[in-house]
């Protein structure tokens, strides 16, 4: 790690969840094995020339999730989950905008979700189950699901359309990980279409 004439490197923090960058923050030696050890960002505040866990105050929190370098070895990303607003202000990040997971970022992490009960499969999950039952069962769901949003589409409930539309695509998205793909591979068929 290259620390600069002052033995600080520069911190981007980063929500592990909506991929939204929050803040810019210096760490010196000291701050990143701190930050490391407990799990709580901390930082060398330079105004201040002192430690300061993000959150001591405010309890707004950003809890460690991974960190990594550039390819210079002169800066770092840290990624977190965060308890609260981010800025001193109150805002969510220090640019003003809102910390909302874009809708791609919830299908990965919906994605996640359903790689997790494929791999440690648990009686109580219904997503568990359907894997249990094999690629000719949710295929069958998929085509329930399909034919029950048909039906809907023409009924005009837009709370029942979409709540076929959500379950449709809940399927399909068990049914890729059954076959080993992702909706990225699906991305780029299209993409060779377009």
């Amino acid at each position: 790690m290259k620390y600069d004439n002052d033995g600080l490197i520069p911190a981007i923090i980063q929500d592990d969840q909506t991929s939204k960058v929050l803040m810019l923050g210096y760490m010196n030696e000291e701050a990143f094995s701190k930050t490391k050890a407990s799990k709580l960002v901390t930082f060398y505040s330079r105004s201040k020339q002192r430690l300061w866990t993000k959150g001591e105050t405010s309890k707004n929190y950003l809890h460690l999730v991974s960190w990594s370098l550039d390819c210079d070895q002169d800066a770092l990303l840290i990624k977190v989950n965060p308890d609260g607003p981010t800025c001193h202000t109150g805002s969510d990040t220090c640019w003003r905008e809102t910390n909302e997971q874009s809708k791609l970022t919830f299908i990965e992490s919906l994605e996640g979700v359903i790689n997790n009960r494929h791999e440690d499969r648990s009686e109580k999950s219904y997503t568990s189950s359907l894997f249990e039952k094999g690629t000719h069962k949710i295929a069958q769901k998929v085509g329930e699901e399909a034919v029950e949003l048909v039906i809907e589409s023409m009924m005009k409930n837009d709370d029942l359309f979409l709540g076929e539309a959500a379950d449709l695509l809940y399927h399909y998205l068990i049914l890729l990980r059954d076959r080993d793909k992702k909706l990225e591979d699906v991305v780029r068929v299209l993409k060779t279409r377009s």
